[in-house]
């Protein structure tokens, strides 16, 4: 009997033991790359599509991999409205891949200032997901600038700052601020090159930092 609940101790233990070894950690270093395509249907519409790979533990395993597909309205020069999909497969907090659903509307509107840049981008997004769905409102803030063709043609730099808001949490539970580097190859294509660093105190990973590539196609 004594033997029996020895073992059975021990198994206890090693279950427990494993399950926290599977826990992801707070902080991470990843690498999150994309393709982005838009097709033109009309003159202010669009369809767009995105393939997402996003690469953790030290940039070592995917932990994310997405597919999204919607369209983009061009109301006028300025404002723009973008629904769309996203097929989600993650890790979870314990490292196991799950599916998540999401809807999404982003709207953007670029402000009339001349000597750089400036757009404002919000996002609302519904989560479908186990074991209990939310929504998160994402209003974010862009600045870039395009520098002197001297240092290199077609070179644009840029800031984004987003915060996020969690129905779950009742408050801004995650903040993201990105610079980086817009490089147009030609009429068709061009490339982002960026660093993100994300503060976020409930998820896990939840504090990355994050270099990325985004490939933007528009096609004729």
């Amino acid at each position: 009997m004594r033997r029996s609940a020895a073992i059975c101790a021990l198994l206890a233990a090693f279950a427990a033991g494993a399950s926290a070894q599977e826990l992801q950690p707070h902080n991470d270093f990843q690498s999150w790359n994309d393709i982005q395509v838009t097709a033109p249907l009309t003159k202010p519409l669009d369809l767009w599509f995105s393939i997402t790979g996003r690469f953790g533990k030290n940039a070592t395993r995917l932990n994310d991999g997405r597919l999204a597909l919607g369209f983009i309205w061009k109301t006028n020069k300025a404002l723009s409205i973008q629904p769309f999909y996203w097929l989600i497969y993650m890790r979870n907090s314990r490292a196991v891949f799950q599916v998540e659903h999401r809807l999404n509307l982003r709207i953007t509107y670029k402000l009339p200032v001349k000597k750089f840049g400036v757009s404002v981008r919000n996002t609302f997004e519904r989560r479908i997901k186990q074991p209990a769905g939310s929504w998160r409102w994402r209003p974010s803030i862009t600045f870039e600038k395009e520098l002197p063709a001297t240092l290199m043609k077609g070179l644009k730099f840029y800031a984004t700052e987003e915060i996020f808001y969690d129905s779950l949490q009742h408050r801004f539970s995650r903040n993201r601020a990105t610079v980086g580097f817009t490089k147009t190859l030609n009429k068709q294509w061009a490339v982002d090159l960026y660093y993100m660093r994300q503060n976020d105190g409930v998820s896990l990973p939840g504090n990355l930092n994050v270099i990325g590539t985004s490939w933007k196609v528009r096609l004729k």
